[in-house]
């Protein structure tokens, strides 16, 4: 009706959804949605009950809840992300989003900027976190028991204005632990870089895995330089697609110089743009336009690489220069095959590393000798045996690619790096991966990937030390990696063989945070938790296990454990069968 009057009020918003719901469930949808039912019932409902909140609309994974005061908003979150930690059979973990702000009224329903911003703080929460915006911060301060860390100002989607944030928690024991987390990681002594995602300026979204794809050449022909910490891709793309801030960006990886950029790809012509910026300062060290025809792709990437190693490094020598500017292939089109391979496999559900498979096999029979992309078949292969999806037939294809890769490799480390790790992983066989480990990490040990997969060599070797070693390096150079629970749970396997089992639960734990829905954190906890006399949380973990996989038994570990030595793998069979898993 004209000139009828808005109604308006301030609130404060409370926003919160599932972290990973679509990975949920597609694992399991029908036991996704009965968990979350659950949880509504006996955690979210009588929390926002006793703390006077109204839930004013649910989605599939999430919902919008209203108070009228911020210091209810964040009790009552805090409440559920406690009672969220204690359960273990969902695998369900939530981010919430807490901001103060004017909403707009209608019926039921509330709408504006203040609803909008809450939404986007909890797009910015870490699973199983708190976050508020400055404005909900200055209500609540002083007010709870909580404490607040500021992570400073973020620019969020569709917001026009930077957004100061602060997480909260709760003190305790971990509280000192905690506050280590949030300091900023110390500078290597060498020269140190992170490469961001470049923009596709193609105009065709099917083009951004060219973009992407070049990105990941350039951080791993820069990893190549001994002289030079580059961290790993997984960190780096974190900030695809999102506004960032470079000193920001320093000090969340730890490093001391940026590079961003773009690639434009049209018709046969490809153009290159690049920046690279002092990270603490924010000046510009080196910027500047590379154009080419497609054909000089790899002659474009080397240029990028070039350039940069000068303006961080200039006493690096011609021949480590040489040596990163060796290409696996000259192939253009089984480049690009790869490229597809590459951006697809990142989802790992069935269907696309099957897509995956079927790139990469076109690009080897357009060239034969393409060692990368038979290494990383091969790996992919391996990947399809951890997750229970190989027939036989292709276990052989996988080991034949990772010999093929061996021999042709022409001391390419990632393709000794990666061909080893999947050789070791469906044959058993350790002298050979070792050695090619080895030499891999000497060409270049400033790869996250393949220190993470050598650490798991280790393990299956027992060798514990070198494998901590391996596995604390490549999560300083992949700080931010959205799969650090591979990373963690090596850890754990490896302080379970010195039988440091206080340390294995721990990074067991951490681990299961990091990737929920993955089984082997389950098992490490298992054990420990028996080692350690905590009986309850090892039959929680084993249950979590049979949740996810109810065929899984001692039987079916011990034929598929990937230890050499049998008194390793008693330790785990030990230690789950106290814990409740079922003989087999």
């Amino acid at each position: 009706m004209a000139g009828e009057r808005t109604e308006r009020r301030l609130a404060a918003i409370l926003a919160a959804d599932v972290a990973g719901y679509s990975r949920l469930m597609g694992a399991d949808e029908v036991g996704t949605l009965a968990a979350l039912k659950a949880i509504r019932r006996e955690v979210v409902d009588p929390a926002l009950a006793e703390h006077r909140g109204r839930i004013v609309k649910t989605t599939g994974d999430g919902l919008l809840v209203e108070f009228a005061s911020a210091v209810d908003a964040v009790i009552c979150a805090m409440a559920v992300q406690a009672l969220m930690a204690k359960r273990d059979q969902s695998g369900i973990v939530f981010r919430i989003g807490i901001n103060i702000g004017d909403i707009i009224i209608e019926g039921d329903d509330i709408f504006g900027d203040g609803v909008n911003v809450a939404a986007r703080i909890e797009n910015e929460c870490a699973p199983g976190s708190v976050c508020l915006s400055g404005s909900a911060f200055e209500q609540v301060r002083g007010k709870t028991e909580f404490t607040f860390d500021d992570l400073g100002e973020k620019s969020l989607k569709n917001i026009d204005r930077p957004v100061r944030l602060y997480a909260v928690r709760r003190e305790g024991k971990n509280a000192q632990a905690a506050s280590e987390a949030k300091k900023p990681l110390p500078m290597p002594e060498k020269p140190s870089i992170a490469v961001l995602p470049f923009q596709s300026m193609s105009g065709d979204p099917e083009q951004e895995y060219f973009a992407d794809g070049m990105v990941e050449d350039i951080i791993t022909a820069l990893s190549r330089f001994k002289s030079l910490f580059v961290i790993a891709r997984n960190s780096s793309f974190t900030y695809k697609g999102k506004a960032v801030d470079i000193k920001q960006v320093g000090r969340e990886l730890g490093v001391r110089y940026v590079l961003e950029g773009s690639v434009r790809k049209a018709g046969g012509r490809v153009r290159i743009t690049g920046q690279l910026i002092e990270a603490a300062t924010g000046a510009h060290i080196w910027a500047d336009r590379i154009d080419g025809s497609l054909e000089d792709v790899f002659d474009l990437q080397d240029e990028v690489t070039q350039r940069v190693v000068g303006a961080v490094e200039p006493s690096i020598t011609q021949a480590e220069i040489n040596r990163a500017q060796e290409k696996a292939t000259t192939n253009l089109d089984a480049y690009d095959l790869y490229l597809k391979a590459l951006a697809v496999h990142y989802s790992q559900t069935p269907a696309d590393i099957e897509e995956a498979l079927r790139f990469l096999d076109r690009a080897i029979d357009l060239d034969p000798n393409y060692s990368w992309a038979k290494a990383f078949a091969a790996y992919i292969h391996g990947f399809k045996l951890t997750q229970g999806w190989v027939r036989r037939s292709e276990l052989e294809t996988g080991r034949k690619l990772a010999r093929e890769a061996i021999v042709l490799s022409r001391d390419d480390p990632n393709t000794l790096g990666y061909a080893a790790h999947a050789l070791a992983l469906m044959s058993r066989e350790y002298e050979v991966p070792v050695a090619c480990m080895d030499r891999s990490l000497q060409l270049n040990p400033n790869s996250a990937n393949v220190l993470m997969r050598s650490g798991y060599l280790r393990t299956w070797i027992s060798d514990a030390d070198t494998a901590i070693d391996h596995f604390i390096r490549s999560i300083r150079l992949t700080p931010l990696d959205p799969q650090l629970g591979y990373h963690y749970h090596g850890l754990a396997i490896a302080h379970a063989i010195k039988g440091e089992f206080e340390k294995t639960l721990d990074y067991g734990r951490r681990a299961a945070r990091e990737m929920p829905r993955w089984i082997p954190p389950y098992t490490s906890i298992a054990v420990a938790a028996v080692r350690t006399g905590q009986q309850q949380e090892a039959e929680a973990a084993v249950k979590q296990v049979l949740t996810f996989s109810p065929g899984y038994t001692i039987a079916l570990r011990t034929e598929n454990s990937f230890f050499r030595d049998k008194w390793v793998t008693d330790i785990f069979s030990d230690g789950l069968r106290a814990a409740g898993l079922p003989e087999g």
